[in-house]
């Protein structure tokens, strides 16, 4: 049987390793074995960090949702709690949202949610 020879299959698999670790600092981009090791971790900090994403964006919204109720003189909590007793089921992001794009719509949400607070200390 023939031998076969595998330079160029490992040396393809190299090159292809190495531009996907482009970018990377010392030798985290030139040397292949320290090259794949760095390689593991982004992906594996891709991937866990996909998913911290979804906290970062709620604590986003949650902020803008908190300021914009803050200047019709209610914290989040509250805001939030009077959104529930006037039933507005609007999530967090649309809320983020309309707080930046469109005021006047924020402030008629916010006198609802105002108002159903004042009938429930009542």
């Amino acid at each position: 049987m023939a031998r076969v020879k595998r330079g160029v299959p490992a040396h393809k698999r190299h090159k292809r390793l190495l531009a996907l670790t482009k970018g990377h600092r010392g030798s985290k981009h030139l040397l292949y074995r320290r090259a794949k090791e760095s390689m593991l971790h982004a992906l594996s900090y891709a991937y866990r960090h996909r998913r911290e994403r979804k906290g970062d964006m709620r604590r986003l919204w949650i902020i803008r949702i908190g300021a914009a109720a803050r200047i019709h003189g209610m914290s989040y909590s509250q805001f939030i709690y009077g959104l529930k007793l006037a039933r507005i089921e609007l999530d967090r992001k649309v809320l983020s949202s309309i707080a930046i794009t469109d005021a006047a719509a924020f402030t008629k949400i916010a006198e609802a949610a105002k108002g159903q607070l004042a009938t429930a200390a009542a």
